[in-house]
């Protein structure tokens, strides 16, 4: 019989032997979603992913990245930046956000300050913290004359409400105009998207369960809601108008855990029928490209990951044309070919609430 002694140094011997083993294979096991995400220039989209046309422009750690030909240069430091959008004469309108505030710049394509368009800085010295102001989602009109944007005016103490404002490009804020207002405590109204005639925007309130969802309204003159474009129940929001003018791109959650990309056509006053173009991912942002080839989006390739950019043809979502008519002889016709999301990038981590913008 094998001692009690021996017995026990044996097995001592095989838990320091087999725990380290089992640690170790375990740990080639995990999910790597909880790595920090590199900088989109660590490592560029693979040589086979799709080129997309033109340049887009997305934030990522407070700092502002083009994508141009396949390959991404980081413009601003890792200082705040964030939303940007495109401005006059091939330049872009870009929040700056510190601590307490934040404002609107104009940059030139390669990162270079050409102006600051606010100043929402409380005066040095003062105790009065609420002095401060936020500003968010710049979108420039398309006769480039009027920038609209989300604004925390007018604000009560620290009740931080925005609302949608309107200002001369170029001009201060004294010049503004408030469009639309808030309802408290609900997050306020954000993401202008200026139309023919008005503004589209994104209001929270609290729907007829008392959730807190999003809308998309059209409000066509000042200090007024507008008119709802989407119902409680479909929860929308980020809503993106296409280069044509004739379909709206959004997204919307159906008050779920989901967040689908969603495209109803724009006749200048309501919207169409919804179709459901993206239900299997947590999509954000979707931006139309200028030549109408697809649509760009954020969206995590994995579980919780972090958000990746994607491309959606338009053959996902156009109708196919409808056929002329034909005596000939009977031909097969080819099997029909589902349009998928192409990824773009495998271990960035953008900003899921920092729009795109997208340049010829």
């Amino acid at each position: 019989m094998i001692s009690r002694v021996v017995l026990g140094v044996v097995l001592v011997v095989t838990v320091l032997l087999t725990g380290p083993a089992t640690y170790i294979y375990l740990s080639g096991k995990t999910s790597k979603i909880a790595d920090v995400p590199e900088k989109p220039t660590a490592a560029t989209p693979r040589a086979q992913t799709l080129r997309l046309p033109g340049t887009l422009f997305l934030s990522q750690s407070g700092a502002i990245y083009s994508l141009s030909a396949g390959r991404f240069r980081q413009i601003t430091p890792e200082s705040g930046w964030m939303q940007p959008t495109l401005g006059k004469q091939g330049t872009l309108i870009v929040v700056r956000r510190l601590n307490g505030h934040s404002d609107l710049y104009v940059l030139n394509t390669f990162g270079k300050v050409l102006k600051r368009l606010t100043n929402n800085q409380a005066p040095p010295r003062s105790p009065d913290l609420a002095g401060n102001h936020w500003m968010f989602y710049p979108k420039l009109s398309a006769d480039q004359k009027t920038l609209w944007f989300a604004y925390d005016q007018p604000k009560f103490g620290y009740d931080v409400v925005m609302s949608i404002w309107k200002m001369p490009y170029g001009a201060s804020i004294k010049s503004g105009t408030l469009w639309t207002n808030a309802d408290d405590y609900s997050g306020g109204d954000v993401e202008p998207v200026p139309v023919r005639g008005g503004v589209i925007y994104t209001k929270y309130s609290y729907g007829p369960n008392l959730r807190l969802v999003g809308q998309l309204y059209y409000a066509t003159t000042r200090h007024s809601w507008g008119r709802a474009l989407t119902s409680p129940g479909e929860d929308c929001r980020s809503a993106a108008i296409s280069p044509r003018g004739n379909q709206i791109a959004m997204i919307c959650t159906y008050e779920e855990q989901v967040s689908y990309l969603v495209i109803a056509s724009w006749n200048g006053k309501n919207l169409g029928p919804r179709k459901k173009v993206i239900t299997n991912q947590l999509v954000a942002q979707p931006t139309w490209a200028p030549d109408s080839s697809g649509i760009a989006y954020l969206a995590p390739s994995s579980g919780n990951g972090p958000f990746q950019l994607w491309f959606l043809g338009s053959a996902a979502y156009t109708p196919p044309p409808s056929p002329t008519p034909y005596y000939g002889p009977i031909v097969t016709p080819s099997p029909f070919v589902q349009v998928k999301p192409v990824q773009i990038t495998t271990n960035n981590g953008f900003d899921a609430t920092s729009t795109i913008a997208w340049s010829t």
